[in-house]
This record gives C-alpha cells, sequence and structure tokens, in this order.
C-alpha cells in the first residue's frame, strides 16, 4: 500500500537532528529550502528528494538540492527510513534520491524496489564500510580481535547495510562467535567514539567513508580478510519511473551530478562544525561554480 510522504514527514516532524544512520549533528530541517533571489532561470515546477540521514547523505542532498533550487525548482528533502526511501521513489512519492549506496549496503532495497526505480550510475564513486577503530589500538585486522571493547561493536541503526555487515562478520570470522553488535544511531555511535578517544579507550564502531570522522579523528579501518564488508562502493543517484519525460531539467541535473570524496567531506565537516545543512550546502555550492555549471549545462 503506498504511504503519504508529506503525511509521513509531518508525522517525522519535518524537523529532525542529524541522526541515524551515520549522521552527526546538524541544523537539518526538513522544509522547502528557501533561496534568496538565487534563481537564475526560467525553470519551475516542484523536486521532492529523499534520503537516509546519514552525514554524507545530508551533504549530498542539500547540495544537489541548492542547485537544483538555484535553477528556480521548488525543492523539498525529506529524511526517511532506508527502506521507506527506496519505497518512496518507486512509489512515485518521491522524485529522486541521491542516497542509494550499491551494491552492498543497500542490497536489501536493491532487490526489493531496484526494478521499480531507475538507476542513473554513481555520484560518487570510491564509498567504502567497514569496522573502524582509532589508530592507537594496537590491532590491523577483524581476525586480530580478541576482548577489545568488551567484545562490542558500536552500530548505528539496526535497519543499515553497514550493521547487517557487522553482523555477518560474527557469523564469519570465528574469533568473534561470542562478539556483539550494540546498534544506536549514528549520531550515538560518533558521540561514543569522541568519548573513548578523548580517554584513549579502546571501540570498535560501524564506519564507512565518505565521513567527516576521518578528518577529526586518526582512525583505520581493520582488513577485512573473509570480505564481510565487501569491496569498495558507490553513491548512485535514483530517480522515479517517468522523471525524465515529466520534469527533464530536473532529470538532467540529477544524471548530471558528480562530485569527490573530499567535496562530500567539506560540507560534512561544515556540518559537524555548526554549520547548518542549508547554510553549509549553499556555501559549497557559491564556491565550486564550475563543476555547479557541468551539473545544470544547458538549462536555460
Amino acid at each position: 500500500m503506498k504511504f503519504s510522504l508529506k503525511r509521513l514527514g509531518m508525522i517525522l516532524g519535518l524537523s529532525s537532528v542529524l541522526i541515524a544512520a551515520g549522521c552527526g549533528n546538524a541544523d537539518d530541517n526538513t522544509e522547502t529550502t528557501d533561496s534568496e533571489d538565487t534563481t537564475t532561470s526560467g525553470v519551475e515546477g516542484e523536486v521532492e528528494l529523499v534520503y537516509v540521514e546519514w552525514d554524507s547523505e545530508v551533504a549530498s542532498t542539500h547540495v544537489i538540492g541548492k542547485v537544483l533550487e538555484d535553477v528556480g525548482f521548488d525543492v523539498t528533502v525529506t529524511p526517511l527510513d532506508n527502506s521507506v526511501m527506496w519505497e518512496a521513489v518507486a512509489n512515485s512519492e518521491a522524485d529522486a534520491s541521491v542516497s542509494a549506496w550499491v551494491p552492498l549496503t543497500h542490497e536489501a532495497q536493491i532487490a526489493t524496489y531496484g526494478d521499480q526505480v531507475e538507476d542513473l550510475g554513481p555520484n560518487l564513486e570510491g564509498a567504502k564500510i567497514g569496522l573502524v577503530v582509532p589508530s592507537y589500538m594496537d590491532v590491523d585486522s577483524i581476525e586480530d580481535l580478541t576482548d577489545q571493547a568488551g567484545q562490542t561493536i558500536t552500530g548505528i541503526d539496526a535497519g543499515a547495510g553497514v550493521v547487517g555487515a557487522a553482523e555477518q562478520s560474527l557469523e564469519d570470522y570465528e574469533n568473534l562467535s561470542d562478539w556483539e553488535v550494540q546498534t544506536s544511531s549514528s549520531g550515538a555511535m560518533t558521540t561514543a567514539l569522541g568519548t573513548a578517544i578523548d580517554n584513549e579507550e579502546d571501540i570498535i564502531v560501524t564506519g564507512w567513508t565518505p565521513h567527516w570522522k576521518f578528518q577529526a579523528y586518526d582512525l583505520k579501518y581493520l582488513e577485512d580478510p573473509k570480505g564481510s564488508f565487501g569491496e569498495e562502493e558507490t553513491i548512485n543517484t535514483f530517480v522515479r519511473e517517468g522523471l525524465e519525460e515529466e520534469n527533464p531539467e530536473a532529470y538532467q541535473i540529477l544524471d548530471n551530478f558528480f562530485w569527490e570524496t573530499s567535496d562530500m567531506e567539506s560540507v560534512m565537516m561544515d556540518i559537524y562544525e555548526g554549520v547548518s545543512a542549508e547554510e553549509a550546502a549553499a556555501k559549497w555550492v557559491e564556491e565550486n561554480q564550475e563543476k555547479v555549471a557541468e551539473w545544470t549545462e544547458g538549462i536555460e
């Protein structure tokens, strides 16, 4: 049964703070972004973007939302749970998402909804998930773990792909048979990570790249010889069926959207340091007009 995205947005409050599958701490209001006379063309219409509320996807969604807004679209951005995000686009309750982690992290969602949406391909390459520890810990591989951190892996929300991979690692590695994955939220995970580092204590967390924590702290991935966390991933853009015919300008911009890890992490770091998601996105767009021009080429 289809759900109403706007209704769900109201239920969620549409003013949630950064969270949960990867998210830290931002003033991220899920309201239609307001442009201050930045429209540069005669393009009109509405675009609804949905995203999973991880730091990386907060950054990418607000940046592409700002670009769409600047050419004239009325843009709404809404954070949703992984599966609900995919369902919203599959059911045409939303137009697009730039938050698909392919192939492992969103494997279950791709299996369920992949044939009901159009995959426009990567908007970022070189993404990665795995177990992450402070560099001062004397362990380099998952196979080396014994009783560190109370035999606990600090995870994020239970529906996240990286948590599923961590749970799989408990089965794949005999030395982890007595370990547990403790789920929480992205914000709780990064808070626990910061506290442990301040006290120079052991901690193992579910991690992913891009993420601001790699700029804020000296961290390392544990080697994964059994491949529980897969290989490098891409973050893809996917749109509802029919968007290209009904809104070709928005489709073109979304299809052209592609940036680098350093771009995303600069936006994430600004948000981590207290800048609102909207302000951080606007700052990046203003400072990267040449790249933005590539995404909007031909839009009049």
